[in-house]
């Protein structure tokens, strides 16, 4: 007879993926909708990992929220702001860190994306219809979604950067969050590590 309690039993164990220097971190990248940050949340939680939100991380270290900082600054010195904070942020190990949906339109963040040793960049896609979906249920105001048809256009941009930056992709449109992690984990224990 097992001494686990029922929430014991129903807790998903820690996941060992590599040891350093093999796998350090993990970039989750998509547009907005992808779910990024509940994602990220979950899958850290399950790896034993920290979770880092790359705009939560600029936030605190220039202490203005993004809004301000493009009306402060302009979206060319946000840019440059957000690759510094991207820098540091690839910095630590043991990281599953989640980019803001425009971080790939950046030479210098994939640069920084594809150079920097033992870490693994992930894809989070979906239809943009099904990502603007779940935008509007969020509730969450977000200026760049008030012209739909502008915000396809910067869909369409991104989604080759998105791509091309990533060892893996998954198809989140069907998924919930945890069959998500599930299905990242699967793949990711599966990857040869000499590959990443």
């Amino acid at each position: 007879m097992s001494n686990q309690t029922d929430t014991e039993s129903e807790m998903k164990p820690v996941i060992e993926l590599a040891s350093p220097p093999h796998l350090r971190r993990l970039v989750l990248t998509g547009f907005m909708g992808a779910g990024k940050s509940t994602i990220g949340r979950v899958l850290a939680s399950r790896l034993g990992w920290t979770f880092l939100d790359l705009d939560a991380h600029l936030e605190q270290r220039t202490g203005a929220t993004i809004p301000q900082l493009f009306d402060r600054h302009g979206e060319a010195r946000f840019r440059l702001l957000e690759s510094t904070a991207l820098a540091s942020a690839l910095g630590q190990s043991n990281t599953v860190l989640a980019l803001g949906g425009g971080t790939p339109e950046g030479l210098t963040n994939r640069l920084l994306l594809e150079q920097t040793p033992a870490t693994f960049t992930i894809f989070l896609d979906a239809p943009f219809p099904v990502l603007f979906d779940r935008c509007m249920m969020q509730g969450i105001a977000r200026p760049v979604l008030e012209d739909p048809d502008a915000a396809q256009l910067r869909f369409s941009a991104r989604h080759p950067l998105y791509r091309r930056l990533a060892h893996l992709t998954i198809d989140t449109t069907v998924l919930t969050s945890e069959e998500t992690v599930d299905a990242l984990i699967a793949a990711l224990t599966q990857t040869p590590h000499d590959r990443l």
